[in-house]
Formats: C-alpha cells, sequence, structure tokens
C-alpha cells in the first residue's frame, strides 16, 4: 500500500510538474529579434534582390512588428498617420495578458513572408519559432499570434497599394540613344537598368520622389579641361594610382567592404553566376544591429532602431533612383573604355544602372543621420557586418565617419564621379534629417 501511495504521489507531483513547464512564459529578447531581422536577410541575399527592392523588403516587416508594440505604448507612438497613406491601425483590443513582444515577432514575419521569393525559407523558420512557443505556453502564443495577425493583415493591405506591383509590369529601361552621355549596360553581364520605375513607389515620409531632388551634375563634355572630362580623369588615373598600392592598399580594403552589390557577376569557364552579397540597406542594418547590441538597447527600442532607419533607407532608394533615371548618366567604365583605354578595368564590377547619384552615398547620408539621432554622435564602434562574406572588421568612431568612407568607396571602387558621391551624400544627409524632423515617435 505504501509503494502505491508514493507512486500515486509522484504521479501527481509528475503532472503538477509538467504543468508548470507548460504554462512556463514565453520571454522574447533583442536578441530574437535580431535573429528574424538575420534571417531575412539571409534569404534575401540568396534570392538576389536589387538594393531598391531589398529595402522594401526591410522596411514593412519593422513597421508592422513596431505597430504591434505600439498600439497603446507610454513610450512609442504610432506611425500610424505618419507615413503616407497609413491610416489608424484598428487591432482588437490589447490587454495585459498579451505578449506583446511574441506577436512583433509573429508580425515581422508574416509580413516578411509576402515579401520574398523563397517564402518557404521564411516559413519553415517561422513554424519551427512557433512549435517551440507552442510547447511553452500555448494560451499565450494564441493570443499573441491573433493580435500580431491582425496588425500585420492591416500593413500587408497598406503595403500592396505602394504600387511596387504596378511596376512590376511596366517597360524596361530602353537603352537605345545617340545620346553620348546617357547610360549604356556595362560589363560582364551586360544586364538592363534595374527598376527604372522605383520612383513611382509611394515614399513613406518624402512629399514625393522628386522631394530632395540634387543639383544636376557637371555638364557633359569629353574636352580636356571641362569640369566633367576632369571627374572622368579623376577615376581612370585614382584606380591607377590605388592598384600601384596593391591588393592589400587600404584604398582597395575600402571599396570591397562597402562593395554591397548583389549583382557582381563570377565568370568560371562557359559559367556565370552571381556572387552573393548584401545590399547598401543591409549593411546599414547591420550596423543598426551592431549599435542596438552594444548599448544593450531593450527589445522596444531595438524595434524602433530598426524601423526608423529602414524608413530612412526605403525613402533614400526612391529619392535616388528618382535622379539616375532622370539624368541616366553614363557610368566612369564606358567612357574610359570607348576612348581613353580600352583595356581599363574598374576595381569593383560597376552595377547595372545610372551613375548619378551614389545610391551607396546617399543611402550611407540618411541612415548615419538617423542612427546618430538615436544613438548619439560620436558613437564609436566596430563594423562587422561584412565578416560572412570574407571581409574583416572595420572601426568607425562616428557613423557619419562611417557614411563618408562609404561614399569615398564609390571612388576607389572606380564606379562613380566625384559629383555623385558628395552630391549624394548630401542628399541623403538632408533627407536622413527630414526623416527625424518629420517622425515624431516617442512620446
Amino acid at each position: 500500500m505504501k509503494i502505491k501511495a508514493y507512486i500515486i504521489i509522484f504521479g501527481l507531483l509528475t503532472f503538477s510538474w509538467s504543468c508548470q513547464e507548460e504554462t512556463m512564459p514565453i520571454d522574447v529578447s533583442s536578441e530574437d529579434y535580431h535573429q528574424v531581422v538575420d534571417k531575412v536577410t539571409e534569404v534575401m541575399v540568396h534570392d538576389i534582390f536589387s538594393p531598391p527592392v531589398a529595402s522594401r523588403i526591410y522596411v514593412y516587416p519593422n513597421i508592422a512588428a513596431y505597430e504591434t508594440l505600439n498600439q497603446n505604448s507610454k513610450t512609442y507612438k504610432s506611425l500610424a498617420n505618419q507615413l503616407n497613406g497609413l491610416k489608424d491601425i484598428t487591432p482588437e483590443k490589447v490587454n495585459i495578458n498579451k505578449n506583446l513582444r511574441l506577436a512583433a515577432l509573429i508580425a515581422y514575419l508574416n509580413v516578411a513572408k509576402e515579401l520574398v521569393f523563397s517564402k518557404e525559407r521564411i516559413t519553415s523558420y517561422r513554424d519551427s519559432l512557433y512549435a517551440i512557443w507552442e510547447t511553452k505556453n500555448l494560451d499565450e502564443y494564441n493570443n499573441a499570434k491573433g493580435y500580431g495577425l491582425a496588425i500585420s493583415e492591416q500593413i500587408i493591405s497598406w503595403m500592396q497599394d505602394d504600387k511596387y506591383a504596378e511596376t512590376r509590369t511596366m517597360p524596361d529601361y530602353n537603352i537605345y540613344t545617340d545620346d553620348p552621355s546617357q547610360w549604356e549596360p556595362t560589363p560582364p553581364a551586360y544586364m538592363k537598368g534595374i527598376e527604372p520605375h522605383w520612383n513611382k513607389l509611394r515614399p513613406f515620409v518624402l512629399d514625393s520622389a522628386s522631394q530632395f531632388k540634387p543639383k544636376p551634375h557637371p555638364k557633359f563634355s569629353l574636352e580636356e579641361g571641362s569640369e566633367f572630362y576632369q571627374e572622368l580623369m579623376e577615376v581612370y588615373n585614382t584606380t591607377y594610382a590605388i592598384r600601384k598600392k596593391g591588393d592589400d592598399s587600404e584604398e582597395i580594403e575600402i571599396a570591397r567592404f562597402w562593395d554591397c552589390n548583389p549583382f557582381v557577376s563570377v565568370n568560371k569557364g562557359h559559367f556565370m553566376f552571381a556572387e552573393k552579397k548584401i545590399t547598401p540597406g543591409a549593411h546599414w542594418i547591420g550596423i543598426c544591429k551592431i549599435a542596438c547590441k552594444q548599448t544593450n538597447a531593450d527589445f522596444e527600442k531595438t524595434v524602433y532602431a530598426y524601423t526608423k532607419t529602414s524608413i530612412a533607407i526605403a525613402d533614400a532608394f526612391i529619392s535616388c533612383w528618382d535622379e539616375k533615371y532622370r539624368s541616366n548618366l553614363i557610368r566612369p567604365e564606358t567612357l574610359i573604355n570607348k576612348y581613353i583605354d580600352t583595356e581599363w578595368t574598374p576595381i569593383l564590377q560597376t552595377p547595372p544602372f545610372p551613375e548619378y547619384t551614389s545610391g551607396h552615398s546617399v543611402v550611407s547620408g540618411a541612415s548615419s543621420e538617423v542612427l546618430t539621432e538615436i544613438f548619439s554622435d560620436n558613437f564609436g564602434f566596430d563594423d562587422t557586418t561584412e565578416l560572412p562574406y570574407g571581409l574583416p572588421m572595420r572601426s568607425f568612431k562616428s557613423f557619419r565617419l562611417a557614411a563618408k568612407e562609404a561614399a569615398t568607396s564609390r571612388l576607389y571602387g572606380s564606379i562613380h564621379y566625384r559629383a555623385a558621391i558628395d552630391t549624394g551624400l548630401e542628399q541623403g544627409i538632408k533627407l536622413g534629417n527630414f526623416v527625424n524632423n518629420s517622425l515624431i515617435l516617442l512620446r
């Protein structure tokens, strides 16, 4: 009888412990958010998205997570009626039992899977997380899931009105022209110009794609002594000077570190394939992650930082691409090969779109201003973003100095003239400050 009693008591205790395990709270940390962002970056690199399209893939999931967290926050304000076309969010009533952090992760993944080609990679990752959360606390998971999906579906509905779908059916860029200043496809793949209609997308904060229209580039001229010719020769001469220093020169290290060209083509015999790389926007998203981790930012501030940075990046691409296909300027590689040196090659592979202004300069200027506003000026950090792609860490004393180096890297890489670099950085800084001044996110 005593043995039976012990067995019954042991069974009851085991059942009690099992129930306690099943109702364990689901703890969600900043690291969990970094991991879902990293997963989306991984899928984007796999799918080889262009820099503008990649910026769109970052921004909407972050907004969904941010809105899920902040419908009734005492610290952060909703983005509704602050972003173009985003009206009041109408979620179910938030009660104190909802795990908003968990709901934010669910909202992020629900939007992200709608934006990539390899949806199964996102859904498989999501389902693995769902299984863990269900096991920990089914009721808490279900409540969070219902709330996160309710918010994210409203973000998806708003997203679908941004004109992206319409641009998929618009004509390709017409490369046939007699104007010697106009862009032409470049070696080795001679790809058509990507996203010629990106300026038709609805901006997030900007009044229009042309709000920060830069000053015109120097007048096209191949006459010696003209400003344009001097800029062309600066690219040509800088390339030779750098190559004389060897492959281990700092200029080449800087050029490669900030390359971020997902369209780099590698030739192996009769085969050509793309080298997997992140985009300029992804690099700055990586810097945002570094800043969040360095400051031990909590979950809410981490989502805030990613969201504001991704909004600046997305509008920067809309602004920059508006100018690229307006000025439609020819790349240095084309002119140098035609008129100066048929054997000359750039240090970096020229990206497949017009030259002016420099996309990396605009995006870096905008990102650096937003990150400076969030984390302060003179914020020193070690940029490890490119380590997974075989490039060493670089250290910076501030976001603005990192942006300046990113812009200068385009000259070191032989892919931009000086005006596109300097004017592009100025364009991005103005845009970043506009985002800072326009969005009121802190109460």
